[in-house]
């Protein structure tokens, strides 16, 4: 391993190795810097170490360090959270929510990863599509309909029976 890549593994941790080793890593918004705006990272992978507030969109992967502060919706393939982030993330494939980390907001994903410590307040849908599995309205008030029905039938007999 060259002397810089193991500079870069200290500061990126396990998420970050396999970036750096493979050079995927290109967006990085450092410990101490402040942006509000939107991002868009047309390939590869964003780093936030400061604090940003407004919107994201990249289509590789988020890393949020430990210091990281967002507050965004966020739209990305797979975010990897160590720091806080309040807003909505969707995410196509994966997120993980590193130990200490806060998240407030609803997230959309295929698979969820949550270490222990992780505060996350907020709502998760997930499923292999990307399609929510509630069923149709209609469908419901079917079998709303049904269970009154049958609740019905028994009030009137005067018995309750499993």
């Amino acid at each position: 391993m060259k002397k810089s890549q193991s500079k870069g593994i200290a500061i990126f941790g396990k998420e970050g190795e396999k970036m750096i080793t493979e050079g995927k890593m290109n967006s990085i918004l450092g410990q101490g810097c402040t942006v509000k705006g939107t991002i868009d990272v047309k390939e590869g992978t964003l780093r936030i170490d400061g604090d940003f507030e407004g919107t994201i969109n990249c289509p590789g992967t988020l890393v949020v360090g430990k210091d990281g502060n967002v507050k965004a919706d966020i739209s990305v393939t797979n975010a990897v959270i160590g720091g806080k982030v309040k807003g909505n993330i969707d995410a196509k494939e994966k997120i993980e929510l590193q130990a200490g980390s806060r998240l407030e907001g609803d997230i959309k994903t295929i698979r969820l990863v949550i270490d222990e410590g992780v505060f996350f307040e907020g709502s998760c849908k997930m499923s292999p599509d990307g399609k929510s599995y509630s069923q149709p309205a209609a469908t419901q008030q079917g079998i709303q309909g049904q269970d009154d029905k049958s609740k019905e039938k028994k009030e009137h007999a005067g018995t309750w029976s499993r």
